[in-house]
């Protein structure tokens, strides 16, 4: 969430920057929270007052009763203790107002990056870098990856929803082996710089609001609700809040990690949109990289983190873009956001196969993840700082599955195995049927 402070002291600059959003639901929202902003101190004051008026009465009742004055006493205990009431229900109101503060705040996005481009929708986001396109495609690639994999018998789409139900997958024999390849093969490229985790990829309702997700996108997660357990969308998650309630030391910042995991998401808002193939599920497998820094720090991580997602469509042979995440298109969370697309000839698209975020403090902020500061000379400053957050999907496989499967096919139908991946398929160099 945003710093109250921005609102209490900086509301004009604030609303400015929101108002780069386009959503006029935001600007309600953040004067909502000014109003019960200033409630809460109001009434803070006001216990606070209540409070002193009570122990300063109460010394007086005892002065009173040394001095033998009984009627005098009892009548300033009288007072004492219908200020003591008044406490109790300033007590009362302030836990329910700052409650609703706390639930405004939880709706407010991120405040966009300053140099982010302006735009109502992904129909603004400007390309960035690309697109890197052959010539021309052959007509044998122009086959959409749903026909040619099941024809190759390497997806399985239809067993898939009798196991479980429609938008869910199964790749089988050399297409299941090309996806646990695309996700070694990921892990391994971000290997040199990031600690590999294997998080829970079921967790609290807590871990769920610490990165953003709930409760804006609660009607799109899966939910055990027996036992207040969310399925995680994305590794992005449980990754944020390993430092979640503590805090770090600057030296040890930043913080780099990578995890391998499946992902869960209802997609309840694609109705009408393309669910064929391996293009829209509800599970799937993602490799995704994660940092916590100081701000200093995170500009130069958002462009590494980039990078490298981008060395890796690069290194597959995909063609591709690079385009930069618009303000009226941002998530939630978002400060700076850039997605890399893959073309798929077959199914005449960009797909996104990686978005690469900086979210500032908003993340950290709602999971209380903190660092001690150092100063120039790298002795401890007093106080502490929130960190800031940064993910990246290095890989999604379904899209770049997908990608491989149109791109790579071949005339006879068969599919030939990116050179980057082969060291990862067991001696498979071409997807043939059968």
């Amino acid at each position: 969430m945003i710093d109250v402070r921005l609102i209490r002291n900086d509301y004009d600059a604030t609303r400015e920057a929101l108002t780069r959003r386009g959503d006029p639901s935001v600007l309600e929202s953040l004067e909502r929270a000014r109003e019960l902003d200033e409630r809460v101190r109001a009434i803070i004051a006001d216990r606070d007052a209540t409070r002193a008026q009570v122990k300063s009465l109460s010394k007086d009742v005892g002065m009173l009763r040394r001095d033998g004055k009984v009627d005098e006493a009892e009548a300033v205990q009288a007072e004492s203790r219908r200020l003591g009431e008044h406490e109790k229900e300033l007590d009362r109101e302030h836990d329910d107002v700052a409650g609703r503060l706390r639930d405004e705040l939880l709706v407010i996005p991120n405040l966009p990056f300053a140099g982010a481009p302006d735009g109502s929708s992904d129909a603004d986001n400007p390309i960035v870098k690309g697109p890197f396109l052959p010539d021309e495609f052959a007509d044998h690639q122009r086959v959409p990856h749903w026909e040619s994999a099941a024809e190759l018998g390497i997806l399985d789409n239809e067993r898939a929803t009798k196991i479980a139900q429609s938008m869910w997958t199964m790749q089988r024999g050399a297409g299941a082996t090309l996806a646990r390849a695309l996700c070694q093969f990921a892990l391994d490229r971000m290997a040199d710089a990031h600690e590999e985790i294997r998080p829970p990829t079921l967790v609290s309702s807590a871990t769920l609001t610490a990165t953003g997700q709930l409760p804006k996108f609660a009607d799109d997660a899966f939910a055990i609700e027996r036992d207040d357990l969310w399925c995680i969308p994305t590794a992005e998650v449980p990754l944020t809040s390993i430092y979640a309630g503590e805090i770090v030391d600057q030296a040890d910042l930043p913080y780099r990690f990578m995890a391998y995991t499946p992902c869960y998401r209802r997609e309840a808002g694609s109705a009408g949109r393309d669910t064929r193939g391996m293009l829209r599920s509800h599970e799937f497998d993602k490799v995704e990289i994660l940092a916590l820094s100081t701000p200093d720090q995170a500009p130069d991580l958002l462009d590494d983190m980039v990078a490298r997602a981008e060395s890796l469509v690069a290194a597959l042979g995909l063609p591709y873009r690079i385009i930069e995440i618009c303000t009226g298109d941002m998530g939630q969370s978002h400060h700076r956001s850039f997605d890399i697309e893959v073309f798929a000839p077959g199914a005449d698209s960009w797909l996104e196969v990686s978005s690469v975020s900086w979210f500032s403090d908003y993340q950290a902020r709602r999971a209380n993840i903190r660092y001690r500061p150092l100063d120039d000379d790298g002795k401890p400053v007093k106080g502490t700082e929130f960190v800031h957050t940064l993910n990246g999907s290095a890989l999604a496989v379904p899209r770049v599955w997908a990608a491989i499967v149109e791109n790579y096919r071949n005339a006879d139908g068969s599919v030939t195995v990116p050179d980057a991946l082969r060291p990862y398929m067991r001696g498979i160099e071409t997807i043939t049927a059968g």
